[in-house]
């Protein structure tokens, strides 16, 4: 896009935000590519066209609607940033798309097949769906304001859907600017739902309405409604149904008819009450595409709109409020829509536009409500009156009302529309079927995982269906999602556990083996997920069961140092008891004398029996000279030395000690030899 002479481009916005190019340009505001200084992150800058800013009005619903449209998160919603005015500059602050819109799709793909068609739509009706929740309603829905993001990943990947420009239609088309006084209606002309163009005023269902035509024109290529000026688009909104997109593609299914011809009905009382109703029959259709259904009489007949005694008669548009529309043909209505172009600032009819709406002053006007019939002057033949033709007439007119009243009475006046109760508390459900006149009934609950706990899962009859008034609506409530408690499971055999788990609506998994010093043997020690969370139905759980303490080979430490062999053998997890020591003439003294058990195999926590060596027992040898060789020796061996003896060279027979080697009074290890001399 050519940005020369663009002022805007380089400018920095409220001190913050330096203006990019251009990449797109609507009929109330521009996009600009924009750099977030603050944050250092790319954004894009919608900014609204020269002269808005300058009406206060405007710019407090402005600021309004963007803090509105900034709290609504969704993944299919384009974020909103920021908002504020920078002198006579009002901009917009949101999320940066990169990649294409739902327009560049349909001039390259359409017509395309409806599970495409469709796939791109729900994710459209998701985001539209939670701002319906939030009470926001878009306005102008249209495929300019349908993203679609770079896919990522493999090929044939397909990107996010988002939806923009939440909350800026209503900012532009103030209650005032579309009253039965007069004003402008501001919309893209070709999404415009019918009550829109009558009256100006809308509810979710005009999001629908515009919705519907996306789907059709997506299917056919080309958009229902066309003619040589946006007013005479208008026009047919109001008075013509969208056709059949099968007339274009006779491919199609005939429940994909019905689908587009409930979504663009222009009795909003058969119209699906907000996105979500409708999300909920495009997933059904998609369910019977996936399945191959060529025709299904049943979905067919449960989405094709009720019909209306009085076709030509929009009670809901015309029959209940002053408001008159323009007559394309007549001849003031060009000049008036010229008028109204004029103050308008894009003419695009891809881009929003200012439409007349109600009596907007010296336009030729029809006036709204039940049409008069037309007599062709053909009919009124020349001559004498026929006195045959009022009585026929008036037979006519009795036959008329006669069937009129009978179809009041076993139609309109004897039924009325369920109103949509899906994923609303069952609160405000009753409330809605209450102000509709109808009983609620509460058939059963049931687990979800999409609606939440108290809100409403489905109805009978459905959202849109015929219903006698006063009549009882069925509803199934959502428990929530379902959860289960995994069971505790320690210290439990493996019966046990698989009994515990299969009790708790869990699946039983695997059995995983491992050691346990405290869990004995068979038993389980834990369980994958953990005792105490949360499930959902039939989840599997694995039990790990103790093998029993791990064996610990036992190492034969004797005659190694006592402070060695203790640590050693605290580290392979065994208790140690080095309480005990005794003599040892082979073992030096610290050493271990002996250990019990010194083999085998143990466990961590058994003990081990260390007993350290305190070296060789001394003993002094006493003086036995003079004494008997009896009476010396058993002296000695009393303190456990080994008696020798020897005669002396003097040896003359008394058999009495005269020498000790080692001599008296010396210290010797106990087992010492003592050599006694004898004379």
């Amino acid at each position: 896009m050519d940005n020369r002479g663009d002022p805007l481009v380089g400018r920095v916005l409220d001190g913050r935000y330096r203006v990019g190019p251009r990449i797109a340009r609507g009929g109330m505001a521009s996009v600009y590519e924009a750099t977030d200084l603050r944050l250092d992150r790319q954004v894009a800058v919608k900014i609204m066209h020269a002269g808005l800013a300058e009406d206060p009005d405007f710019v407090r619903r402005f600021e309004r609607e963007a803090r509105s449209a900034a709290k609504l998160s969704h993944p299919n919603v384009v974020a909103v940033y920021d908002q504020g005015a920078d002198g006579d500059t009002l901009f917009l602050v949101m999320e940066h798309v990169r990649g294409v819109t739902l327009r560049d799709v349909i001039r390259t793909d359409a017509p395309m097949p409806p599970a495409r068609a469709l796939g791109l739509v729900e994710p459209v009706l998701a985001a539209l769906s939670a701002a319906h929740r939030a009470g926001m309603i878009h306005r102008d829905v249209k495929p300019e304001n349908v993203l679609i993001t770079e896919p990522h990943g493999p090929a044939g990947a397909v990107g996010e859907v988002k939806v923009a420009d939440f909350g800026l239609a209503r900012a532009v088309n103030a209650e005032t600017q579309a009253t039965a006084t007069g004003g402008l209606l501001i919309g893209t002309v070709s999404y415009l739902a019918p009550e829109l163009v009558a009256d100006g005023h809308a509810d979710a269902r005009a999001d629908v309405y515009a919705v519907g035509v996306l789907l059709y024109e997506m299917l056919t290529g080309r958009k229902p409604h066309q003619a040589d000026s946006p007013i005479q688009v208008a026009y047919k909104h109001v008075h013509e149904d969208v056709p059949p997109p099968s007339l274009v593609a006779p491919a199609l299914p005939s429940y994909v008819d019905a689908l587009v011809a409930r979504a663009t009905a222009r009795d909003t009382s058969v119209r699906p009450a907000d996105a979500g109703v409708l999300l909920h029959h495009v997933r059904r259709v998609r369910q019977a595409l996936d399945h191959g259904v060529v025709d299904d009489p049943e979905l067919t007949e449960d989405l094709t709109p009720a019909l209306r005694e009085h076709t030509d008669e929009l009670p809901d548009l015309q029959g209940v409020l002053p408001g008159q529309i323009i007559d394309p043909s007549a001849p003031d209505a060009a000049a008036e829509y010229e008028a109204a172009l004029a103050r308008t600032p894009d003419t695009d009819r891809d881009h929003t536009v200012a439409v007349p709406v109600g009596p907007a002053g010296g336009g030729a006007l029809v006036p709204a409500g039940p049409r008069a019939p037309v007599l062709d002057d053909r009919y009124l033949a020349p001559g004498r009156p026929s006195r045959r033709g009022p009585l026929l007439l008036a037979g006519l007119v009795v036959l008329v009302l006669l069937v009129g009243l009978g179809g009041w009475y076993f139609g309109i006046a004897r039924y009325t529309v369920t109103p949509g109760v899906l994923n609303v508390s069952s609160a405000i459900a009753q409330q809605r079927l209450e102000k509709a006149g109808l009983q609620m009934h509460v058939d059963h609950t049931e687990y979800s995982e999409t609606v939440a706990k108290g809100a409403v899962i489905s109805s009978d009859p459905g959202a849109g269906d015929r219903i006698r008034k006063h009549g009882t609506v069925d509803v199934v409530l959502s428990k929530g999602p379902e959860r289960h408690k995994v069971p505790k499971l320690r210290g439990k055999s493996l019966e046990q556990a698989q009994s515990a788990i299969e009790a708790a609506d869990l699946t039983f998994g695997r059995t995983i083996q491992r050691y346990s010093d405290r869990i004995k043997q068979g038993r389980v020690i834990t369980s994958t997920p953990k005792a105490g969370t949360e499930q959902r139905r039939n989840t599997a759980v694995d039990v790990v069961l103790s093998r029993g303490p791990k064996p610990i080979g036992i190492p034969d430490l004797t005659g190694q140092p006592v402070h060695e062999a203790t640590h050693r053998l605290k580290k392979l997890g065994f208790t140690v008891d080095a309480s005990s020591k005794d003599y040892s003439t082979t073992i030096a003294k610290g050493d271990v004398l002996t250990q019990s058990p010194s083999s085998g195999i143990g466990h961590r926590g058994d003990t081990i029996t260390l007993v350290i060596s305190k070296g060789p027992q001394m003993v002094e040898i006493p003086d036995v000279r003079r004494e008997s060789y009896d009476d010396a020796k058993a002296e000695l061996e009393a303190r456990g030395l080994v008696v020798a003896k020897k005669d002396s060279d003097f040896y003359i027979g008394l058999n009495r000690v005269a020498g000790i080697d080692p001599a008296a009074h010396t210290k010797v290890p106990v087992g010492t030899t003592v050599t006694l001399i004898l004379v």
